[in-house]
């Protein structure tokens, strides 16, 4: 109850995020540095998160991973979530396509759906790639471990 009711409250007030920026950037460089410093502040404390309870619980992870549980929400920086668009899209998703992106609530419910192929796609290193597309549906077994701790904020 405590996550949901600390996810609501940084819906409304982003400014609150205080993400670890210099422990994220010790894993990401170059093209991957950016992406990661283009998400929303949300999103990176998220990322951060999930990347320490990763390395707190499999301290033998490799890079990719570390690195995909930074960026697994990377698909989210394609369009900015309005405060109510977060709220709505966290309580309800309906099937939309992918492609192409639209504005508004539509493209709001698109990047939620989506958003693990739309980073995939921008990203260039094949590993980190899957790992980011399979965020909703592990394959891997490092999918799987990300994808459990992810679910845990």
């Amino acid at each position: 109850m405590t996550n949901r009711l600390r996810r609501l409250l940084l819906a409304f007030f982003p400014r609150l995020a205080r993400p670890d920026d210099a422990f994220a950037l010790r894993f990401l460089e170059g093209e991957e540095a950016a992406l990661y410093l283009a998400m929303d502040p949300r999103d990176r404390l998220h990322g951060v998160e999930v990347a320490k309870r990763l390395l707190e619980a499999y301290p033998e992870a490799p890079p990719v991973a570390v690195r995909a549980a930074l960026l697994h929400d990377v698909g989210k920086s394609l369009r900015p979530y309005r405060p109510l668009e977060r709220v709505l899209t966290g309580l309800f998703a309906p099937p939309v396509p992918i492609d192409p992106l639209r504005g508004g609530v539509l493209g709001a419910f698109q990047v939620r759906r989506h958003h693990p192929l739309y980073g995939a796609r921008m990203v260039r290193d094949p590993q980190l790639a899957r790992l980011i597309r399979e965020h909703h549906a592990p394959k891997t077994e490092w999918g799987r471990r990300i994808h459990r701790l992810d679910r845990e904020f």
